[in-house]
């Protein structure tokens, strides 16, 4: 009997406890002791699974949760739109439209912020709140401080995380330059608000607090600053829940049309929610990703280990057979050995999910920006993490349980028959004759049980497998930056103005000492269709053979902007179903709104948005206007960018600036903290799959040859020889499961980009040398440590005993 059977004694008789929990209970705690190790290693595997579900889908209903219930109580609208300019008297036709139920109109305008401790300009937007009562839309929630008083003059409200950023108090100033004048405003609340829960300069892709804040003004004060009295130029609408969206898009910019008004879009496509919307996506498609990975291996283990623990015991379960145990009994018996081991997995998983749960969500807060974001989980979730632990375990060990029952008694009372082995074909080849007496113990061995030791490779492949997916993602980030940020977009600052200007601007800002080079460029507002296919955006007016800010062909070389057609990126291309050669038709959302039917003339390649390219020539043409230009790229010599900052800061239509190495930085800073995390998870995740699997395959060779290897010790081999025939086969095994792991990671890997891939940007396939390497120096690590532990436990052997009998 098993020493650590005595724990489970009372009072010395053994008798007292076969009475309290029955014959086949005690045997059940007596095997599971019996191999505590590797039952503890499946429920660590089985851990992992339920902690990376927990995760991913804790921290995604926490995120669902907090957006669906800010939205609703802070009346997040419906529909929305821009537009230049329109009366007042004109929001009682938007109010008429069948199924509008709310309509809030206002003034937004773009600003240039001169903070006293920064060189370079930030950028910012002012919303016009209601002089009577709060806004009916978009409600704002206040963090510090107090709300506008009616009519208030050179009062503000600050987006919170521009006033963190700034370490800003109540009562201080904050100088702007609107509609060409500077002014002083004085902050007295700290806001939130459901329309800016992410918040991103135009042109930027990641949020930056410091350079880009979101304030609200006074309506009347608003008005008269920048001459909008009696006038507004955005909307928001609140529609009934089950109204036609579309036709209400449509007629809104009916209503609009004459005004300026662009394109009326609705929640879906609106910017902060669809940053939130893609986190949501993302995060779903991860969430059940990595558990299947985990909890596949663990199903595969618990059918390697209950097959070799229910072959050892044939001649047991035909004596229980015998003395009268049913085959459901029997069944029952080894079905409780797999509930212990889920059990055991579930209670860790539960727990070291929902710690590192809270951890993540934390990691949210920096860049989503709700009243309140705690981390919780469903019951349902947990309902789910759990019961896919128990079917994993159930599914990997019913094969091995019905082999078990349904053999008769006496039968299962007689030794397996011995199998019946046959020349193999490195035999026939030969290749024997090349090795030593003991290398030909081994590779005999592994040719027999090919299938076997393919399916222990395949297990252990997982591990490096899931090394490799977790360690990819750094390598496509990297990837990603460096053609973002050295290849396509080369300059050093690009500038929006308020409305397009002459291109003889272009020599004003060449004419600031420091600046090595200025490129025009131009974005029109539009929509693209294909058929039934359309696509709100902007096409981007080039020069055409553009230095600075550039396009690119798959293989990373320049593209020339031709004198006639429009490029589009391969995503673009995608949604509208398009290919090179087809006339796309383009409704101008600005000016004389043309509708124009243009060639496409390229296909490019981007990874971040849904870009659409034209020679800035042609597209001002196609405009039937002047040459002009709405913002430009500019290249630097970094000793002159305080001068070239403090001139930029007093030009009164310039309304965005976006310094490319800044925005490079956060990027870098974001993803690099964020990954750092989740890379860091899944390794651990990926050691415990890697000791896990490796643990139980050496522990159950060890096993199943205990009575050979004594044998041969008997004989007179000596221990070192003992050793290379164990881990001799163990060590091919592992070998050959490095290379498949890798090729599952890079299969992963690619479910990863294609379940990841948005209009925001696309995660390139990249996988570099290194990372193979960490892979497989980890793998090699755990496969050494399960080596070492296993061979204590060669070291044990009792050559007597062992001869008597397979553990």
């Amino acid at each position: 009997m098993s020493p650590g059977f005595h724990l489970f004694r009372s009072h010395g008789k053994e008798e007292l406890l076969v009475h309290m929990i029955g014959t086949l209970n005690q045997k059940l705690l007596r095997d599971i002791w019996k191999i505590k190790g590797q039952m503890l290693a499946i429920s660590m595997v089985m851990a992992a699974g339920i902690a990376v579900f927990i995760i991913m889908f804790g921290v995604l209903d926490s995120l669902k949760l907090t957006k669906d219930t800010y939205y609703d109580r802070y009346q997040f609208a419906d529909v929305f739109a821009s537009l230049k300019r329109a009366p007042n008297s004109l929001v009682k036709q938007i109010e008429e439209i069948p199924d509008v139920a709310l309509v809030q109109d206002r003034v937004v305008f773009g600003v240039t912020l001169q903070m006293p401790e920064m060189i370079e300009p930030a950028t910012g937007l002012i919303i016009s709140y209601p002089d009577h009562g709060e806004p009916l839309l978009n409600k704002v929630y206040l963090r510090h401080g107090r709300l506008l008083f009616p009519n208030e003059t050179d009062a503000i409200l600050v987006d919170e995380s521009f006033f963190k950023a700034h370490g800003l108090e109540l009562g201080d100033k904050v100088s702007v330059i609107m509609n060409g004048l500077k002014r002083k405003l004085t902050v007295v609340g700290a806001v939130l608000s459901p329309e800016y829960v992410y918040t991103i300069a135009p042109g930027a892709m990641m949020p930056d607090a410091k350079r880009y804040g979101v304030f609200f003004m006074s309506r009347r004060s608003l008005e008269a600053a920048v001459n909008m009295k009696g006038a507004f130029n955005d909307l928001s609408v609140k529609v009934d829940p089950s109204a036609d969206t579309i036709q209400i898009k449509s007629s809104i910019d009916q209503v609009l049309k004459n005004y300026g008004g662009l394109m009326a879009y609705d929640r879906k496509e609106q910017i902060s929610n669809f940053f939130v919307e893609n986190e949501l996506k993302q995060l779903n498609a991860l969430g059940w990703l990595a558990p299947i990975i985990f909890l596949s291996v663990a199903a595969f283990l618990v059918n390697v280990v209950m097959s070799r623990q229910i072959a050892t015991q044939r001649e047991q379960i035909g004596m229980l057979k015998a003395i009268g145990y049913s085959d459901l009994d029997i069944s029952l018996h080894f079905l409780k050995m797999v509930i212990v081991v889920s059990t055991l997995g579930a209670l860790i998983g539960l727990v070291l999910g929902s710690w590192m749960g809270s951890g993540m969500t934390a990691m949210y807060t920096e860049f989503f920006h709700f009243p309140i974001l705690k981390y919780s989980f469903s019951i349902e979730v947990m309902i789910i993490a759990v019961f896919s632990c128990f079917i994993a375990a159930v599914v990997g060990t019913l094969v091995a349980i019905n082999n078990a029952v349904k053999l008769p008694p006496a039968e299962a009372m007689r030794p397996e028959s011995p199998p019946v082995f046959k020349r193999g074909l490195l035999d026939r080849l030969k290749f024997y004759s090349w090795l030593s007496h003991l290398s030909k113990i081994i590779v005999r061995q592994l040719e027999r049980r090919f299938t076997r030791a393919l399916l222990s490779s395949i297990g252990m492949g997982c591990a490096s497998a899931v090394l490799v997916f977790s360690l990819f993602m750094k390598d496509s980030m990297d990837y990603l930056l460096e053609v973002q940020y050295e290849v396509i977009q080369r300059e050093d600052i690009n500038i929006s103005f308020i409305e397009p200007r002459s291109t003889r601007a272009l020599e004003e800002l060449k004419a600031l000492p420091g600046v090595l080079q200025a490129e025009p460029l131009r974005q029109v507002p539009v929509k693209l269709r294909f058929n039934q296919y359309y696509k709100k955006g902007v096409i981007t007016g080039l020069s055409s053979e553009p230095q600075l800010s550039r396009v690119v062909n798959k293989k990373l070389m320049p593209v020339r902007l031709p004198e006639r057609g429009i490029l589009l990126n391969s995503k673009l291309a995608e949604i509208l179903n398009i290919q090179i050669g087809n006339q796309v038709t383009v409704e101008v959302l600005e000016g004389k709104r043309q509708q124009l039917q243009v060639p496409v003339v390229n296909i490019v390649e981007e990874f971040i948005g849904t870009g659409a390219y034209m020679n800035l020539t042609a597209l001002n043409q196609l405009l039937d206007e002047p040459p002009k230009m709405s913002g430009a790229a500019l290249l630097i010599d970094q000793k002159y960018a305080g001068v070239i900052f403090n001139r930029l800061k007093s030009i009164p239509q310039i309304v965005g600036l976006n310094i490319v190495s800044v925005l490079k930085q956060i990027f870098d800073d974001i993803m690099a903290e964020n990954l750092l995390k989740m890379v860091t998870t899944n390794i651990l995740f990926a050691c415990i799959i890697s000791f896990g699997v490796i643990y139980n395959t050496a522990r159950i060779a060890l096993s199943e040859r205990g009575r050979e290897l004594a044998s041969l010790r008997v004989l007179g081999l000596t221990r070192r020889e003992v050793a290379y025939l164990l881990f001799g086969e163990l060590s091919i095994i592992t070998l050959v499961s490095l290379p498949l792991g890798c090729l599952i990671g890079i299969g992963l890997a690619h479910g990863m980009v294609n379940s990841m891939e948005s209009e925001i940007f696309r995660i390139p396939m990249v996988v570099n040398r290194d990372t193979f390497g960490y892979a497989i120096t980890i793998v090699l690590f755990c496969a050494l440590l399960s080596f070492y532990m296993v061979w204590q436990q060669v070291e044990k052997i009792d050559l007597v005993s062992a001869q008597k009998g397979v553990e």
